[in-house]
């Protein structure tokens, strides 16, 4: 798996003019599968993502996690981030899995999050075209990948 989190403010996603889904302060991520990620995978993003201390403390020092803040989270399915640009000039999208795949594990890394963060999540609609719309905070940025577990 592999994932784009981000420290906001807020952010939100409509699909079709309707907002499906909105945060306030907490962590958009967005969520890339390929075909041999599992259970492990799910276990040890979830667990990343909930403690990562990159919140702010009273002295301003990224020392907080979303934990700590009792802030939220959003997730979206993104299958480019498994792109691939090796070669030529349009983006081989082979190591993304497909939607049999990607589903199930996608909405089973949701599950684990709301049961690490003790809250529900909010969620994109897997496939849709969706505008993601955000104020990112900082700004934070963290690219992790559970092959490298970083």
């Amino acid at each position: 798996m592999r994932a784009v989190i981000q420290r906001v403010s807020k952010a939100s996603v409509t699909v079709e003019g309707k907002v499906v889904s909105k945060i306030d302060e907490g962590l958009l991520v967005l969520l890339g599968i390929e075909d041999s990620d599992g259970k492990e995978d799910i276990e040890w993003l979830s667990r990343k993502i909930v403690n990562l201390r990159i919140f702010n403390d009273l002295r301003g020092v990224m020392n907080r996690s979303l934990l700590d803040i009792n802030g939220t989270a959003l997730v979206v399915s993104q299958f480019t981030l498994h792109a691939s640009t090796k070669k030529g000039n349009r983006p081989s999208y082979i190591k993304a899995a497909k939607p049999d795949v990607s589903i199930p594990l996608y909405e089973k890394f949701v599950q684990q999050l709301e049961m690490d963060l003790n809250k529900k999540v909010g969620t994109g609609i897997f496939g849709a075209d969706m505008k993601v719309e955000l104020l990112n905070d900082g700004p934070v940025t963290i690219i992790m990948d559970t092959k490298n577990r970083e």
